[in-house]
Formats: C-alpha cells, sequence, structure tokens
C-alpha cells in the first residue's frame, strides 16, 4: 500500500536515497547520545533562583502588594482591577495575561514587562536547567534524545524526551545553557548550517541569472534582491 504510494507520488527515490540511510545514522546518534556539565547546570541553576527571588520581589514592589506571580487569575486582578491597565484579549475565564498581552502591556508599565521577564527565566530554569541533568542516562553519563523524521510538517527533523533542537541562542541566559553541552575528553563539537539554502536551492531551479549572478559574487543575497526590486519600482 504504501509502495504503491511512493511510486505514484515518485518519492521513491527519496525514501530509499535519503529517508532509509538517515534512519541508521539517526539510530547512531540516539544510541551515543550528547555529554553535559551538571556542574555548570547546578551552579546556574543557584543563579537563576537568586535571579527569580529579585525578580519577584521588584514585582511585588511595583505592585504594592504580594500575589502568587504564577496565578494568571492574581496576575488578572493586579493588571486589570488594581492597576486599571487596558484588557487586550479576553479568555473564556477572565482578561488573558498571556505573553502576547504582557508584551503589549509593557508598552504603558513597568509591572507587564518583569513579569515577561520572570515567565523567561522560569521557563528557562524549570525546562532546561533543572531537568536536563535529571535525563542523564545513569548507564552512560549521557542526554540520550530521540529524532523524529516524520513530525514537521516541512520535513526538518524534530527531538523529543528531550526536545535538544530548542535551546535557546537569543539571549545570554540561552547561550549559557548551550555552554552545558561539552564534548568528550579529546574531542571538539562542531556547529555547521548552510548559507541561505532556500534561496541557493531556488536558484538552481529557477535557472533566474540575476539569482545565479548574486551567489557567484558572494553578495549578500537580501540586499541584492532589494536593491533589484526598489530600482524596478523607480523605473515603473
Amino acid at each position: 500500500m504504501l509502495e504503491k504510494k511512493l511510486k505514484e507520488k515518485d518519492l521513491e527515490g527519496l525514501f530509499q536515497d535519503i529517508e532509509m540511510p538517515l534512519v541508521e545514522i539517526l539510530a547512531a546518534m540516539e544510541h551515543a547520545g550528547v555529554a553535559i556539565d551538571r556542574g555548570l547546570l547546578s551552579s546556574y541553576s543557584i543563579e537563576m533562583q537568586k535571579s527569580l527571588e529579585d525578580l519577584t520581589r521588584s514585582i511585588h514592589r511595583i505592585a504594592g502588594k504580594e500575589f502568587n506571580i504564577n496565578s494568571p487569575k492574581q496576575l488578572g486582578e493586579v493588571l486589570f482591577e488594581e492597576l486599571k491597565l487596558p484588557v487586550v484579549k479576553k479568555t473564556k475565564t477572565g482578561p488573558s495575561t498571556d505573553i502576547e498581552v504582557l508584551e503589549e502591556l509593557s508598552e504603558v508599565h513597568p509591572l507587564p514587562k518583569e513579569i515577561v521577564r520572570y515567565r523567561e527565566l522560569s521557563k528557562l530554569k524549570s525546562t532546561y536547567v533543572d531537568a536536563l541533568p535529571e535525563l542523564v542516562n545513569p548507564a552512560t553519563g549521557r542526554v540520550h534524545t530521540s529524532f523524529n523524521q516524520t513530525v514537521t510538517a516541512t520535513g526538518r527533523l524534530s527531538s523529543s524526551e528531550p526536545n535538544l533542537q530548542n535551546i535557546p541562542v537569543r539571549t545570554e541566559e540561552g547561550r549559557k545553557i548551550r555552554k552545558a553541552f561539552v564534548a568528550s575528553p579529546g574531542r571538539v563539537l562542531l556547529s555547521a548550517d548552510y548559507s541561505q539554502i532556500e534561496l541557493r536551492v531556488l536558484a538552481h531551479f529557477s535557472e533566474d541569472e540575476q539569482l545565479l549572478e548574486a551567489f557567484r559574487k558572494g553578495a549578500d543575497i537580501h540586499r541584492y534582491t532589494a536593491a533589484l526590486f526598489s530600482t524596478h519600482r523607480w523605473k515603473r
């Protein structure tokens, strides 16, 4: 049944030449796992806890009272009933206090901004800093994730239990967490990424001369295409 569908959609080559050989590689990666510096995460957990306590005091000071920061109900009462901030969005139970709402309210009051910071730190601490050491396999001393080939709609790999492909990198805290992933003695961790792969594939299949020329020159493709678009608009 599945073999017939692969033939109908002309996907036999993809299945046999790419997906199936990749299974063995992913299995080897899952079996090997990755080492983490538990000592680093432990010290970082203490540091983050102190930051959360400082934030809690700051939040209570700005609010003028103590309340459960993790309670949407109590937070909603402080924001909308006591501070009289505008209700941006409603849920079935009352005014929403989700991240989008808090970020919007951060423009008009300092408390929502502190709440956003508190939530970010709290999530990093519970999801990664405190959780990863608990997931170390006692037999191997490493963390073993599961790679998923057929979960995402785009065909990209994903990982779960734990998700090691979603470690934050944009914030200083996220970069510190990434430092906890370490190589075995005598080895190094190598990071590599395709440069503008989607646009390169587009240039290859479209055979667009301007795109091809931009890549041959090593130009910044986004600046290059923006300049072409701007020039085209002015000519019109």
